[in-house]
C-alpha cells in the first residue's frame, strides 16, 4: 500500500532523513520506533505532504503521490494523527472531529454517521461531545485526535507518538483501540518512542536513528535485537530511577545476557546525608510514578487530600496514606499496578495458603534490581564465585527459591537449586557437591542440622554458611544450628514479596543487626495501634515505601512486623542503616514451618466441619531436646454433638488442616463451654516457641 524509496528530507541547509526505504503493506501494523530527533516525526509529515521531501518518492497504491498536499492525501485515503494531538482547543469535541471530513466535503447525514462510529471506539468522546477539547485530559484529548483521523475513514493511519505524555492507564486505554483497529483490518504505521509498546501492537518493525533505518524486521525479533536494546535501553541509574520507567524507548521489560559479574554491589553513597537526598529523590519519584499509573494510589492520594507536589521532604512522608495487606487482596490479582501490561515481566504470590494471595508485578528494571541487591545480600555475607549454594527454599509463584539463585548467579557463584524438603536428596547434595553454603528457612536448617548430627555427617560436608529466613529464630536456636553444622556462620535475611521478595537485608559479619537497604526503601517504626512514629531505638510495626519498584510501587506499606531501628554506625564499617531483627508481629497472623497462618484461616476450617464448636486454641511450642516447633490444636465440641463423635471429629479437623494449610497438628476436642469468654477479644493463639532473646 505504501512505499518509500530513497526519502530524504531537508530543513533548510540541516538534513532530517538520510535515504529512507520502507514498505506497508495492506492490512499490516507497521511500527517505526527511535529516541527523540530520529525523524520519525518528519517521515510521517513527509508521507503526509506537510513537509516536502528534497529527494526520492513516496508511492501510494503504485502512484506517486511525493509532494501531494495533505488534502489531496486525505482524499486518497491517508489521516494522520499528531504527536501532541494538535487539538483546536476553543472547539468543541464535535468540531473538532467534523475537521477530518473537512478536505472530504461531506454531507451532513455522512459526517453524522462516521461520527457514531468513532464513538463507538471512544464511548468517552459521546458523553464530551459539546465540551471544549481545552478543558480535557491528554488522554481524552488524544482520543479526539485519533478520532478525527478516522473521520476520513482512511485506508492507512498514521498515528504519531499516541502514548506521549500519556500515564500508563491511558495508554493502555488508547493501546487496546490501536489492536482493535489493527483486528478490524486497518492499515496503520505507529510511530512511537516506546518502543515496548509499538513493538507489541505490530507486526513488523523499522528501527530510526539519527534519519538512518538502521535495523528492520518482524517485532517479536526486534524486541529482542541486540541493536536496538543498545540504541534504545535508557540510561537509568541509582541517582535517576526515572529514567529507566519507559527507558529511552520503553525497554524496561527487555530481559538482556546476564554476565559473570565480580564488581562489588554494595551503594555508592559515602554518608547518611547522601543516602537522605536519594531517599527524597526517589521518594518523589514513586509518589508521582504511583499517582500518574496507578488508579488505587490516586484515588487513595485524592481521599488523604495529598499529592506528588505535597512531598518536599523525607518529613513529608508522614503526609501520606498507609497501604495494608487487604489493599492488595481487593486489588488481586494485579493490586497497586502503575505500568501497562507489555512492561510486566513477571508476577510473584505470598506462601499464603487460603484466599486469595498477595500478588506482586514485576517490571525487568524491578527484577534487575532485586537480584543486584541480592547478590549484595550475598557479597555482605561473603559470598563469593568460588562459593557452592544449596538453595532449600521454594521455587515457582512464591519469590523465595527465584530470588536466592538469582543473586547467587549473579555474584558468580554456583547454585544448586534443590528446593525445600526431601531431607535425604538435601544430604546427598551437600556430601556430592560439597556445597559451602546452604539457604532455607530456620527451621529447616534446624532439622538438616539435626539430621547431619544424627548420620554422623558434619566432618563430611563443606558448609561455611548458612543464610535464612521467613522465620524467627532465638540465640540458642541460631547457636544449636552453628554447632550441629560443624561451626558454619549465621546470616538472618529479611524481606516479604510485597517488597520485591527475601533479600531486602541481611546481617552483617558482625552478627548484631540487620542492614536494610535504604536506597531502594524508606524503613519507619510506627506504634501499631496509634500507627505514630516512635523514636529510634523502641519497638513498633515496621512500615516501609519502595523508592525503585516501577510495576507495583509500595507506599507506607504496613508489613506488621515488629522490630526496631537500630541508630548509629555499625561496628563493621557500613554506612547501610540497620534494624533489629524481627520479634514478632502484630497482628495475630502466625508463622509454622514456613506458612503463614492467620487465626481466620483456622476458624474458617473448623467451621466447615459439622460437630465441633467455634471456640478454639492454637498452641504453639517447640521442643527443648530437638528443636522442632510442634503445633495444639484445641477445639470445642458443638453444644449437644455426642461424645461418640469425637474420633471422627478428630480425624476430620487433622485432614482439613493438613489439605487446606499444609500442616499437621495435634488436635484435642473438649467438652463444650470449656475454652473462656471474653467480652474483649479472645486470646487464640498462644506462642511459646522463642523465650530467648533473638538479638
Amino acid at each position: 500500500m505504501l512505499k518509500i524509496e530513497n526519502l530524504q528530507v531537508h530543513y533548510g541547509a540541516a538534513q532530517a532523513l538520510f535515504g529512507i526505504d520502507l514498505q506497508v503493506a495492506a492490512g499490516e501494523t507497521v511500527a517505526l520506533v527511535g529516541a527523540n530527533g530520529a525523524g520519525k516525526s518528519t517521515l510521517l509529515k513527509a508521507v503526509m505532504g506537510l513537509v516536502r521531501p528534497s529527494g526520492g518518492r513516496i508511492l501510494f497504491d503504485g502512484r506517486d503521490v511525493t509532494g501531494c498536499s495533505p488534502a489531496r492525501m486525505v482524499k486518497f485515503g491517508l489521516a494522520l494523527s499528531p504527536e501532541g494531538r494538535e487539538m483546536f482547543g476553543d472547539l468543541t469535541v464535535r468540531e473538532n472531529l467534523e475537521l477530518g471530513t473537512l478536505p472530504l466535503r461531506l454531507g451532513r447525514s455522512e459526517t453524522d454517521r462516521r461520527m457514531e462510529e468513532v464513538f463507538e471506539r471512544f464511548p468517552k468522546l459521546r458523553q464530551r461531545l459539546e465540551q471544549k477539547t481545552a478543558t480535557m485530559s491528554g488522554g481524552e484529548q488524544q482520543m479526539v485526535a485519533m478520532g478525527r483521523a478516522l473521520m476520513a475513514r482512511p485506508r492507512l493511519l498514521l498515528l504519531d507518538e499516541p502514548s506521549l505524555g500519556l500515564a500508563p492507564l491511558v495508554t493502555d486505554e488508547i493501546f487496546a483501540i490501536i489492536h482493535q483497529l489493527s483486528r478490524a483490518g486497518t492499515t496503520i504505521l505507529l510511530v512511537e518512542q516506546n518502543a515496548a509498546r509499538a513493538l507489541t501492537a505490530s507486526s513488523s518493525a523499522y528501527l530510526l536513528a539519527n534519519g538512518r533505518i538502521v535495523d528492520s524486521g518482524e517485532s517479536g525479533q526486534l524486541l529482542g535485537d541486540p541493536a536496538l536494546r543498545r540504541a534504545f535501553l535508557g540510561a537509568a541509574s541509582e541517582q535517576r530511577p526515572e529514567a529507566s520507567r519507559l527507558g529511552g524507548a520503553g525497554l524496561t521489560n527487555i530481559r538482556l545476557e546476564k554476565p559473570r559479574m565480580t564488581r562489588t554491589f554494595m551503594p555508592d553513597f559515602k554518608s547518611p546525608e547522601e543516602l537522605h537526598a536519594q531517599q527524597l529523590a526517589g521518594l518523589q519519584w514513586t509518589v508521582r510514578h504511583a499517582h500518574e499509573g496507578s488508579s488505587f494510589y490516586r484515588q487513595s492520594f485524592e481521599k488523604a487530600g495529598v499529592g506528588p507536589a505535597d512531598i518536599r521532604s523525607l518529613a513529608d512522608l508522614e503526609k501520606l496514606p498507609f497501604t495494608t495487606a487487604d489493599d492488595l487482596r481487593d486489588g488481586y490479582p494485579f493490586p497497586l499496578r502503575a505500568v501497562p501490561f507489555e512492561q510486566i515481566a513477571r508476577v510473584h504470590a505470598s506462601s499464603g495458603t487460603t484466599g486469595k494471595r498477595k500478588v506482586l508485578a514485576y517490571t525487568q528494571k524491578d527484577l534487575d534490581d532485586w537480584t543486584d541487591f541480592f547478590a549484595r545480600c550475598y557479597e555482605m555475607a561473603g559470598v563469593g564465585p568460588l562459593d557452592r549454594v544449596q538453595v532449600a527454599v521454594g521455587y515457582g509463584v512464591w519469590t523465595a527459591g527465584m530470588g536466592f539463585q538469582l543473586g547467587c548467579e549473579k555474584v558468580g557463584a554456583m547454585a544448586v537449586p534443590a528446593g525445600p524438603g526431601n531431607i535425604d536428596m538435601q544430604i546427598q547434595f551437600l556430601v556430592d557437591f560439597q556445597s559451602t553454603v546452604f539457604c532455607s528457612t530456620a527451621s529447616m536448617a534446624l532439622l538438616m542440622a539435626e539430621e547431619i548430627h544424627k548420620r554422623g555427617l558434619a566432618d563430611k560436608i563443606a558448609i561455611k554458611k548458612i543464610i535464612y529466613g521467613s522465620e524467627r529464630s532465638s540465640v540458642s536456636m541460631r547457636r544449636k544450628i552453628s554447632e550441629l553444622f560443624g561451626g558454619a556462620e549465621l546470616f538472618d535475611i529479611t524481606g516479604l514479596t510485597e517488597l520485591y521478595g527475601p533479600g531486602t537485608g541481611i546481617e552483617c559479619s558482625d552478627h548484631d543487626c540487620i542492614h536494610y537497604w535504604g536506597d531502594y526503601y524508606i524503613l519507619e517504626i510506627v506504634d501499631p495501634e496509634t500507627l505514630c512514629p516512635v523514636p529510634d531505638g523502641e519497638w513498633g510495626e515496621m512500615v516501609v515505601t519502595s523508592l525503585r519498584k516501577e510495576a507495583a510501587p509500595l507506599i507506607r506499606y504496613r508489613t506488621r512486623d515488629i522490630t526496631r531501628i537500630i541508630p548509629g554506625p555499625c561496628s563493621c564499617g557500613s554506612l547501610l542503616p540497620r534494624h533489629s531483627r524481627i520479634k514478632g508481629r502484630s497482628d495475630d497472623t502466625f508463622k509454622f514451618r514456613g506458612v503463614n497462618i492467620y487465626p481466620s484461616s483456622v476458624d474458617n476450617i473448623l467451621s466447615q466441619v459439622p460437630g465441633l464448636g467455634s471456640e478454639y486454641q492454637v498452641h504453639l511450642s517447640r521442643d527443648a531436646g530437638s528443636g522442632r516447633d510442634s503445633m495444639k490444636l484445641v477445639v470445642e465440641r458443638g453444644q449437644g454433638v455426642d461424645r461418640g463423635r469425637v474420633p471422627d471429629l478428630l480425624k476430620e479437623t487433622i485432614h482439613q488442616m493438613k489439605k487446606q494449610l499444609l500442616v499437621t497438628p495435634e488436635v484435642e476436642v473438649v467438652e463444650y463451654g470449656t475454652l473462656p469468654r471474653s467480652e474483649r477479644k479472645s486470646q487464640r493463639v498462644f506462642d511459646t516457641r522463642i523465650e530467648d532473646d533473638i538479638v
